[in-house]
C-alpha cells in the first residue's frame, strides 16, 4: 500500500505490451494480459470492488464513494498498449537525476534526447527525469498514466479522510492501433463523466483532439519475369511513386503544428502485381476529412493517365472524432479538472491532441472523456522519457480532482 509512482512504473515498462496493427484478434496481441492481468490482481490487492476482466481484456474496478450526498461516479482510464513503432521487449529504464544539457541513452549512444529538440528538459533541471536506454522505446505512454492511476487510488485507500464519490478504474488494450474502445461496455463500467490519464507536459490538458480517418490507395499492376516485361509487365510500384511525388509536402506531419491539418502516408507495402499506401487523415475540423479525400482523389486522376493499365483503388474508414462538441454538452467535467489542475500549484493550458485517446470515442459513444496530462513526452520513439515530477502533480491533479466534484455536487 505503499509503493511509489516510480516504482510501479519502472516495473510496468518491463512488461512488453506492444500491440500490432491489422491483427485479427482482440487484443491483438496476447502479451498485452501479462500486464492487464497483473493489474486486476493488484487492485484486488489493493481492495477496491468489482475487480475484472473480460475476454477482451478490459479491466474495471470500483473505489466506493465515502460521502453522503451524491456525486457523479467518475472514471480513470489508460491503456496497457505500447506503440508498434518501436520496441517494447526488454525495456531497460534509466532514472536521472537530471543537470542539464543533452541525454545520450547508453544502450545506443547514436540515440540523443537534445535540448534543441526537447525544450520542456529546460523546465526539470534538478528532475527526475526516465528514459530507456536508447534501444526500445520507454512506455511512457501509457504505463505513466496506468502508474498514475494506481498510485491514486492508493493514496485514497491509506487516507479515508479525502472525500471522493464512486471511483471507476479502467485499464483498456489496443489504444495505439485504433480499437482500445472496440468493446468497451460503459453500463458495466458505470461512470458518468471520465478522464483518461494519457497526456504529455505537466499542466497540459485536452479537450480537443483530431477527427481521423485512414485511407488505403491500392495501385493492382502485372508481374512478369523482368527479362520478358517489354509491354507486358504492369509495375504497380512505379504508379504508386507517382501518387506519393504528388502528396501535398505542406499537409505534412512533419511541416505542420498546432490546428493544422495533415495527410500522413505511413505503411507502404509492395511488389510488382500490387501496392499498397496506408494514409492518416486528420483535422480538427470533421468535415476538412472529406477535403483531404478529395485531394488524394484528384492525385489519383492525375497518375491514371501516366499508368494507364493499372488499376487504382481507394477506401476510407473512419477511425475517430473530435471530442470537443461532445465535452461541450457538459462543461463540468472540463472546467473541475481545470480547477484541480490549478489546486495542484499549476498553470493549466488547453492544448489540443494532434493525434487521438481512447477518450476520443469514449465522447462520442456518450462518456464525456478530457485528458490528464502524465509528464511524458516523445512518445512512440526511443527517445521517449517521462518526468518523475510531472508524475506526481498528475497524481495530485487526479486526488484533488475528485474532490473538486465532492464540492461542487452539494446541495
Amino acid at each position: 500500500m505503499n509503493e511509489k509512482v516510480l516504482d510501479k512504473f519502472l516495473r510496468y515498462v518491463k512488461i512488453d505490451t506492444q500491440s500490432k496493427e491489422d491483427a485479427e484478434t482482440y487484443p491483438s496481441t496476447q502479451k498485452q494480459f501479462d500486464l492487464l492481468n497483473l493489474l486486476v490482481n493488484e487492485l484486488k490487492a489493493l481492495g477496491l470492488k468489482d475487480v475484472r476482466i473480460d475476454k477482451y481484456g478490459y479491466v474495471i474496478a470500483s473505489l466506493p464513494s465515502n460521502v453522503n450526498h451524491k456525486v457523479p461516479a467518475i472514471g480513470f482510464i489508460a491503456h496497457v498498449d505500447t506503440s508498434s513503432s518501436a520496441s517494447g521487449e526488454n525495456v531497460k529504464p534509466q532514472v536521472i537525476k537530471y543537470q542539464g544539457g543533452d541525454v545520450i541513452l547508453p544502450g545506443d549512444k547514436s540515440i540523443i534526447i537534445s535540448i534543441s529538440e526537447n525544450p520542456e528538459l529546460k523546465n526539470n533541471i534538478g528532475n527526475t527525469i526516465i528514459t530507456s536506454d536508447g534501444t526500445t522505446l520507454l512506455g511512457a505512454d501509457n504505463k505513466a498514466g496506468i502508474a498514475i492511476i494506481m498510485t491514486a487510488v492508493q493514496h485514497l485507500l491509506n487516507n479515508p479522510k479525502i472525500p471522493h464519490g464512486d471511483i471507476k478504474i479502467g485499464f483498456t488494450p489496443d489504444e495505439e492501433v485504433g480499437n482500445g474502445t472496440k468493446y468497451f461496455d460503459l453500463k458495466a463500467f458505470g461512470a458518468e463523466f471520465a478522464y483518461t490519464v494519457d497526456g504529455d507536459t505537466a499542466g497540459e490538458l485536452n479537450k480537443e483532439t483530431f477527427s481521423a480517418n485512414s485511407a488505403t490507395i491500392t495501385v493492382h499492376g502485372r508481374n512478369i519475369h523482368p527479362g520478358f516485361a517489354k509491354n507486358i509487365m504492369v509495375n504497380s510500384i512505379r504508379a504508386m511513386a507517382d501518387i506519393i511525388v504528388r502528396t501535398p509536402k505542406d499537409m505534412a506531419p512533419e511541416t505542420t503544428e498546432g490546428y493544422e491539418p495533415y495527410i500522413h502516408p505511413h505503411v507502404l507495402k509492395g511488389e510488382e502485381e500490387k501496392t499498397t499506401l496506408n494514409f492518416l487523415f486528420r483535422d480538427f475540423n470533421t468535415d476538412g476529412l472529406e477535403k483531404q479525400k478529395k485531394i488524394l482523389e484528384k492525385i489519383i486522376e492525375e497518375v491514371k493517365p501516366l499508368h494507364p493499365k493499372t488499376r487504382i483503388e481507394l477506401a476510407i474508414k473512419e477511425s475517430y472524432r473530435n471530442m470537443r462538441e461532445g465535452l461541450e454538452k457538459d462543461p463540468r467535467v472540463t472546467d473541475y479538472l481545470w480547477e484541480a489542475t490549478k489546486r495542484s500549484g499549476l498553470e493549466p493550458k488547453w492544448i489540443p491532441i494532434r493525434g487521438g485517446t481512447d477518450g476520443s470515442r469514449l465522447t462520442a459513444m456518450g462518456l464525456p472523456c478530457p485528458n490528464i496530462f502524465t509528464g511524458g513526452k516523445n512518445f512512440h520513439g526511443k527517445t521517449e522519457w517521462a518526468s518523475l515530477e510531472g508524475m506526481e502533480k498528475s497524481i495530485e491533479t487526479v486526488v484533488n480532482l475528485v474532490q473538486v466534484w465532492v464540492e461542487k455536487s452539494k446541495g
